[in-house]
């Protein structure tokens, strides 16, 4: 059996309404600080990074106390938007998190799928510093639901999930804390 720690990133320095790329504000590097902490006691193992900035410096304390390089896999990444322009993106992702998977498109379809297969090939434990929809799409497929957004993980929350490597299933273990839900 694999684990897996999905770690939501700290808070980002601006919303995914205002900046493509955000790094962490004052409040994020705190709460990356205690994702560390939380973690630290674990035997160090992979880290997993989306290629956001905002994901990676979340992932930095960790991977300084294991004395450990971040793995950046594209496959945690964010949901592709079908657009870039920041309000646009905003009131897209406001209509996909009321919306079921099946309802978002062929390019999102495929995030998904590429998302799900990281998961399902997952052999080995390791932590993976990604974002609030990839989580929710992760813990949608292994509870067998449709929906976009199941809950609603907070900033620098775990999320764990076991992974049967001889079949793919995925298992929640435990949901991350839970807040009110942020663009980002």
């Amino acid at each position: 059996m694999a684990r897996l720690h999905l770690v939501r990133h700290g808070h980002a320095a601006a919303s995914w309404t205002d900046h493509l790329d955000p790094g962490l504000d004052d409040a994020g590097r705190a709460q990356a600080d205690a994702v560390a902490r939380e973690l630290s006691a674990l035997a160090p193992q992979p880290i997993w990074s989306s290629p956001l900035l905002r994901t990676q410096q979340t992932a930095a304390p960790l991977a300084e106390a294991w004395s450990t390089a971040i793995g950046i896999a594209p496959a945690f990444g964010e949901v592709p938007s079908p657009t870039t322009d920041p309000g646009e993106r905003g009131a897209w992702l406001a209509a996909a998190m009321v919306s079921h998977w099946a309802d978002l498109g062929a390019a999102v379809a495929a995030w998904r799928e590429r998302l799900l297969d990281a998961v399902r090939t997952a052999d080995a434990d390791a932590v993976v510093f990604t974002h609030f929809v990839a989580i929710n799409a992760v813990v949608a497929a292994a509870e067998d639901r449709s929906e976009v957004m199941v809950f609603a993980p907070a900033n620098g929350s775990i999320t764990v999930v076991d992974v049967d490597p001889s079949t793919g299933a995925a298992t929640v273990v435990r949901r991350g804390r839970e807040s009110t839900p942020e663009l980002g």
